[in-house]
């Protein structure tokens, strides 16, 4: 277990010892005083009249005070929780009503602590299910990482979220910092061994390695080690051994929840209690939700597979057609022009298309594509490179932030160029990147082409929580074999081509948000305006 509560006030005691010791007379050293007048509240989780000793989850949280303390740290049922702040959450897996010794230590300045010996007693019957167990140790010893490959693999949101609506990282967008080399060996004894740096593919082997975390908790639970946070106040490599500790499982409310001892943790350090909510999970992957230092919940998805590489790896790379959107204004005419009018567009959709500045304008460098609401109906934009541009094979990359609002239906597409000879979907149609109006944490990719249209298309979803608050790189990757969609350079949705299908000739280029129908669903009554804004279009051969 580590105890560097301990170390850090010690180092800070001598050090100051030393400074003074250097300045003679000048310096007076106050007298180090203990802290003194331990209180601890106990709150037993669900307890009650009829139920004083819990509703059986084992949770107990717990509330300390003590004059002159800077720090608490609880000693129990072989956890050592440290808590700056005194408040702890506690989980206890024993089944049955059992009564627990806890240690409640208050430590002072220069490291002298005080303690205080209390007991609780607590009512568990949860028993995991074998099959969860099975899961975390393959009923021996299992190793997990950070599934860095994948999106959203780590990021925030609100308390009460369930997946990271504020922030989610792009694949591999951590790599600088220490997280990606960490790995996690759960053991079925209830030990856990954290590995700083497993890129020598010996997790039983001590490495001296680097974790990613927030400075402040890093700083109040591991120690200040003299490095520089970033402008995010985190420590991207923090220096720091492996270490072990234990875990159990609990579940409180009903929620499937991993309790880490000490200074426990999985992916990125944030403090708080140490505990990680099971939100989803399969045979070889799990999503897991703690709350931090700072009341906010952090995500990370592990997975026991050994890394993929999902990049992107393009035979286009001479840039052929490009839209940087560097000219304000009316969009280029040499490069788009407009699908006008109302009607529904074969799909239900309740705007009118326009060409006018109010629906699309070119400002500070983005093409932003607008949707309004006007009076009891909505008036938007749908760009097109029809007859002005079109192209057979090739890679094209849009980078683009989405619309917010509930009802709004952004998409980047292509159509076949003999369109209006042919119809749809004879002509064959490539869907880049759409969006439905009711989910704005998930993007779409799909082909549609004769027997395969309407509902029936070949399709794939992602999960992209920070589609509508950050930009992102969508991408095609067309060839006479294949049809690769990829977002942020990973790819996730990979189709066969062959000469029986439409998508062996030249394509045009659609840019556009639809409001409701189909995809678009029920618009929210309270719209106004949102839109789509696309940083730059480019086409590579």
């Amino acid at each position: 277990m580590m105890k560097n509560y301990k170390n850090i006030y010690t180092v800070l005691f001598f050090m100051t010892m030393a400074f003074l010791g250097c300045q003679e007379n000048e310096f007076q050293f106050g007298e180090i005083v203990p802290p003194s007048n331990i209180s601890v509240t106990v709150n037993i989780e669900g307890a009650d009249d009829a139920n004083p000793n819990g509703d059986g989850s084992g949770v107990v949280h717990f509330s300390a005070k003590a004059n002159n303390a800077v720090s608490f740290v609880f000693h129990t049922n072989g956890q050592e929780k440290v808590a700056p702040s005194g408040n702890q959450t506690i989980s206890f897996s024993t089944q049955g009503l059992v009564t627990y010794n806890v240690n409640v230590v208050a430590v002072g300045a220069g490291g002298v602590s005080s303690s205080k010996l209390i007991e609780v007693t607590v009512l568990s019957n949860y028993k995991a299910p074998e099959e969860l167990i099975t899961m975390l140790t393959n009923n021996d010893s299992q190793t997990w990482r950070v599934k860095s490959e994948a999106l959203a693999h780590f990021g925030v949101g609100p308390a009460d979220a369930v997946s990271p609506i504020w922030y989610a990282a792009a694949p591999g967008e951590k790599s600088i910092t220490g997280m990606y080399d960490d790995a996690y060996v759960f053991n079925v004894d209830g030990s856990i061994k954290y590995v700083t740096n497993s890129t020598n593919d010996d997790p039983s082997e001590d490495v001296s390695g680097t974790i990613f975390g927030q400075a402040a908790p890093m700083d109040q639970e591991l120690g200040n080690v003299g490095i520089s946070a970033n402008p995010g106040g985190e420590y991207e490599n923090y220096p720091l051994d492996d270490f072990e500790g234990t875990w159990i499982l609990t579940a409180p409310n009903g929620q499937e929840t991993i309790s880490l001892s000490g200074n426990g943790f999985l992916g990125f350090y944030v403090g708080g209690d140490h505990t990680y909510q099971i939100i989803s999970r399969t045979s070889n992957e799990m999503l897991l939700k703690t709350i931090g230092l700072d009341g906010l919940a952090w995500f990370v998805v592990l997975t026991t597979e050994s890394p993929v590489d999902n990049s992107l790896n393009t035979a286009y790379t001479n840039l052929v057609w490009q839209d940087e959107f560097d000219v304000d204004g009316a969009p280029d005419a040499t490069k788009w022009t407009y699908d006008l009018g109302a009607g529904g567009w074969g799909n239900q959709e309740l705007q009118t298309y326009t060409n006018t500045t109010d629906n699309s304008i070119v400002e500070g460098g983005f093409l932003k594509i607008k949707a309004k609401a006007d009076g009891a109906s909505y008036t938007s934009a749908r760009l097109k490179s029809e007859g002005l541009y079109a192209f057979t094979y090739g890679r094209v990359e849009v980078r683009a932030k989405l619309p917010a609002a509930q009802g709004t239906w952004p998409a980047i597409w292509m159509l076949g160029a003999n369109f209006s000879s042919v119809g749809w979907p004879a002509s064959g149609e490539i869907d880049i990147m759409e969006q439905k109006g009711t989910d704005k944490n998930t993007v779409l990719s799909t082909i549609h082409y004769p027997g395969n249209f309407g509902g029936g298309g070949p399709s794939e979803s992602i999960e992209l929580a920070t589609s509508t608050t950050e930009f992102h790189n969508y991408t095609l990757e067309w060839s006479a074999s294949e049809i690769i969609f990829a977002i942020d350079d990973q790819v996730y949705h990979t189709l066969p081509n062959d000469s029986t299908l439409p998508f062996n000739a030249d394509f045009f280029l659609i840019l556009n948000v639809a409001m409701g129908g189909t995809l678009g669903g029920t618009v929210d009554a309270a719209f106004t305006e949102d839109m789509m804004e696309i940083d730059y279009v480019r086409v590579y051969q």
